[in-house]
């Protein structure tokens, strides 16, 4: 007897939608700088043509893409990512979506979903690997309240939580007193971490969207700083599922009557979110990064980070996007502002992981980079840098095996350190792009148009408004 045919992924779509009486799908894709966008339809307007027609939109009012004279887009959904979303009152499918050309149907230039496809593609050209993998780990704070605004005569922020340490003194009737210390929030147990059921019930959804969790709790900072680490992934399904997962945290922590946030640096004086990116190539089923050199590493992966560390002041323009991420990166707060590497030392910009002797295990840890990246842009960059090393054999130096906050300035006076500013990491950019290139990867008009929406929308906007701060310092002059 013949076997049948295995179902398509688009006829499993569909099979789905028909059998579990769906009433809505909604069409999720990435702008430029890295926020989910979304639109929805009613079932009665989908079927197999969906996925080679697409679906319209005005790529004009998205930040950093067309001009109002050019601005018909299309979305096409990619049926490999289907997922029923918790958020939503009626059934409802997401479909995560790649940007097209209406008039040519490729795919847009600037989609940063396509740049991470292409970086795939690249890196199986290369002969190199197959796959790269990423495991991100994306720390973000919970608050309870949040404010601010800025007008032409005032500025003001204000966040709250309620295990954050300056409540200590509130009268809250009653105050029970369990609140982590400042730079003392990891790891304690309840009452002391207030957010474990929450963070438990942004594992149970982030499971039943198809996400592989490997553990949930609560981090270093005062105030609700947390993590859940998600199982690595290719690079591509790692970003998607990286976009799910903020997704998911925001929406829980709303039905919770609380925000999230993915900003760097939003607490003064405690330590800021960072996104530890764990990175290592394989092929045709073996990991490239396991051998005989320091902390197990092979050749491969000595030279890989050889190129992360020689690009990375260009490298964070990308992996360290904002103007506030270069607040995260000062010495002090555990942020890696020296560009080293060393096993098991979490003061280096990289970092080998000794848990494991499995060589399937053995990765590299990139430190530097936040949550607030663009996670297509970013894991599509580190591995281009990477890859780079390889390809001209870029030795890494000596390794830093020492606590890099305790060493004296004659120490450090060559150990090279990250950039203090977007500004400066974007002007690195700048100088520096060309590996990013290989492979048509990234275009000349992706990185202009990077750097340009930076400057223009970020770094100079900042730059020319007085800061709350400086009415402290200065306003008696």
């Amino acid at each position: 007897m013949a076997k049948s045919k295995e179902k398509t992924s688009i006829e499993k779509v569909l099979e789905f939608v028909k059998k579990n009486n769906i009433k809505f799908v909604d069409f999720k894709f990435m702008d430029f700088p890295g926020q989910w966008q979304h639109f929805t339809i009613p079932v009665s307007e989908f079927d197999a043509d969906s996925f080679v027609d697409g679906y319209g939109f005005d790529g004009s009012s998205l930040r950093g893409w067309k001009i109002i004279n050019e601005s018909d887009m299309l979305i096409i959904p990619d049926a490999n990512t289907m997922f029923v979303d918790p958020f939503v009152k009626e059934p409802t499918i997401s479909l995560i979506c790649d940007v097209h050309e209406p008039a040519t149907k490729e795919k847009y230039s600037r989609c940063p979903r396509n740049i991470a496809q292409k970086a795939e593609a690249y890196l199986k050209s290369t002969g190199i690997a197959d796959t790269a993998y990423f495991g991100p780990e994306a720390e973000f704070f919970i608050f309870d309240d949040v404010r601010f605004d800025s007008t032409p005569n005032s500025a003001f922020y204000y966040i709250d939580s309620e295990e954050g340490r300056w409540n200590s003194g509130s009268d809250l009737g009653p105050n029970l007193g369990y609140r982590p210390r400042y730079k003392e929030g990891y790891f304690p147990v309840p009452p002391t971490d207030a957010l474990n059921d929450l963070r438990n019930e942004m594992v149970l959804k982030l499971q039943d969207m198809g996400i592989r969790v490997e553990a949930q709790h609560h981090e270093v900072a005062s105030g609700g700083q947390c993590e859940i680490d998600m199982r690595f992934e290719s690079l591509l399904k790692s970003a998607d599922q990286l976009l799910m997962f903020k997704y998911v945290t925001k929406n829980t922590a709303k039905a919770f009557g609380k925000t999230v946030t993915f900003m760097p640096k939003p607490i003064a004086g405690d330590n800021g979110s960072g996104m530890h990116i764990n990175t290592s190539l394989w092929k045709k089923g073996k990991p490239l990064f396991a051998g005989g050199g320091y902390a197990g590493l092979s050749d491969e992966g000595l030279y890989f980070i050889g190129g992360i560390l020689k690009h990375a002041h260009s490298l964070l323009a990308i992996t360290s996007p904002l103007t506030n991420s270069y607040k995260r990166l000062v010495p002090g707060f555990e942020a890696p502002v020296r560009l080293a590497y060393s096993q098991s030392n979490r003061s280096a910009a990289i970092r080998i992981p000794m848990y494991s002797s499995n060589p399937k295990a053995k990765r590299i840890e990139f430190r530097c980079p936040d949550p607030s990246a663009n996670p297509y842009l970013a894991f599509a960059a580190v591995m281009m840098a990477g890859l780079d090393g390889i390809i001209n054999r870029i030795e890494p130096g000596e390794p830093l095996d020492k606590n890099i906050y305790d060493m004296s300035p004659e120490e450090l006076q060559f150990v090279p350190t990250t950039p203090e500013s977007l500004e400066e990491a974007l002007r690195a950019l700048e100088a520096d792009h060309d590996y990013l290139l290989k492979g048509d990867v990234f275009t000349e008009d992706v990185i202009r148009t990077w750097i340009d929406y930076k400057m223009a929308k970020e770094v100079k906007p900042l730059a020319v408004r007085p800061h709350p701060y400086e009415f402290e310092m200065y306003f008696d002059v």
